[in-house]
């Protein structure tokens, strides 16, 4: 008992429970647009989806699901972002002002606050951000769908706060079966729409330093210099990459104006890095531009935020790693200062461990299908870094395979924050170290 009380894995079974509750809810014939059960690998494929903040369907969410079940899948992609952890320490808040040890632990394992002292604070910002963020975008959407597509007044709110809040949480749900390609062109419709994914994925520790330090860049944290360096990175490089591929391509961008290629380009980038919503056919871009989403989507946004993947931070620390080891330096450095060994060997073993996922859940649905390997990883890979993004072979899928997706869903949210935990609540040095040697390598 005491060892599932361990702070790391008392967030992956709160999540567990949750994908559990949300599954019976989904399972209600209430939930149901025609009245009846849905069935249980639906519900639950569902849940998981959305409590891992994917996106990832196997039904249509705007015709499939009732008002009902809409709102449940909506509560559910909510609480998986906000974090069930945070959701914990926000109503010890409201209850009293202490926190015990433990509590502290449980909310640092997810928040992956800096330090112990800094819970409330995280989990003050997190409450300010997200609800102001959602209710800004959720206002601008319901105008601009209200004004300009002709929706009544409460059709265009519902949408508008069903994909602010999916947008702010990387879960990449829509209501409608073409997710946001009917907006492919509207700047007024995708600008909010990134906006809150950019805000969501950069990640609360990093949005807390921002906070605390905005007018003085020096002297944010290393963590702060690297997610944002990191993501404007991916996100240039994502945006030049696409207008490259698909410059051209007449399923995409061939047929668009210059200004709508570029808004339909960084959009698809910007997305790319975990929300999940496509304002171009996926299923349409050229090789390339899939090969350019299985590197953006495995990477993902910022740790400690709504996006999945094995996060900015992890990335950039392996690449400066590579970029010492070529240079020869012992230290590996950025913005003058030197990672600890840890978060080096922390970086790698996220690395590998979701590398092999990926293999491992790769190998088992193309050993049950027969499906061209490039969208089996893509779906993979959308899966693990609990994007949302499909080729449109998710619904075909054997029901096998459907769960070996849930899997990679609940490895990419749930496991990347229990081991990246684990590591660091767990290590501890020992009382001795063996002679060092150093084997031949490559």
């Amino acid at each position: 008992m005491k060892a599932l009380l361990h702070p790391a894995r008392a967030v992956a079974l709160v999540f567990l429970a949750a994908i559990l509750a949300g599954t019976a809810l989904l399972m209600l014939p209430a939930a149901h647009a025609e009245g009846i059960s849905a069935p249980w690998t639906t519900a639950f494929f569902t849940a998981v989806s959305a409590v891992c903040v994917t996106g990832l369907v196997v039904v249509d969410t705007g015709t499939y699901w009732s008002t009902f079940g809409q709102v449940v899948i909506l509560v559910l992609f909510q609480l998986g972002g906000f974090g069930m952890m945070t959701v914990a320490t926000l109503l010890g808040l409201l209850v009293n002002r202490s926190f015990r040890l433990r509590t502290k632990l449980v909310a640092q394992a997810e928040s992956r606050s800096l330090g112990l002292g800094s819970i409330s604070s995280v989990a003050r910002l997190v409450l300010v951000v997200t609800f102001a963020l959602e209710l800004a975008v959720t206002l601008l959407l319901t105008l601009r769908l209200h004004q300009a597509y002709g929706l009544s007044w409460g059709e265009a709110a519902w949408s508008g706060l069903f994909h602010a809040v999916s947008a702010f949480n990387n879960a990449g749900f829509s209501i409608h079966a073409d997710s946001l390609m009917g907006y492919a062109t509207d700047v007024l419709i995708l600008l909010p729409i990134m906006a809150a994914i950019v805000i969501g994925g950069i990640g609360f520790p990093a949005l807390s330093d921002l906070r605390n330090r905005f007018r003085d860049p020096r002297h944010w944290s290393l963590h702060t210099k690297l997610t944002l360096a990191g993501s404007g990175i991916l996100l240039l490089g994502g945006f030049l990459g696409l207008l490259l591929f698909e410059w051209t391509n007449p399923g995409t961008l061939g047929p668009m104006a210059l200004p709508d290629k570029l808004l339909s380009a960084l959009f698809a980038s910007v997305s790319a890095r975990t929300a999940g919503f496509n304002a171009l056919d996926i299923g349409a871009l050229t090789q390339e531009s899939w090969a350019l989403h299985y590197f953006l989507m495995f990477i993902g946004g910022g740790s400690a935020g709504t996006a999945g993947g094995v996060k900015v931070g992890t990335a950039a620390i392996l690449a400066l790693l590579v970029i010492a080891e070529v240079r020869g330096r012992t230290d590996s450095e950025a913005f003058g200062r030197r990672f600890s060994s840890s978060a080096q060997r922390q970086a790698i073993t996220v690395l590998v461990l979701g590398s092999a996922l990926i293999v491992l859940g790769t190998l088992v649905i193309l050993r049950e299908t027969d499906l061209p390997t490039d969208q089996v990883i893509f779906e993979v890979i959308s899966a693990f870094g609990t994007v949302g993004l499909s080729t449109g072979i998710t619904a075909d899928l054997p029901e096998s395979s459907q769960l070996m997706l849930t899997l990679l869903m609940y490895a990419g949210r749930v496991g990347t924050i229990t081991l990246a935990a684990s590591l660091a609540l767990g290590e501890h040095r020992m009382p001795y170290r063996y002679p060092e040697e150093h084997p031949i390598v490559g």
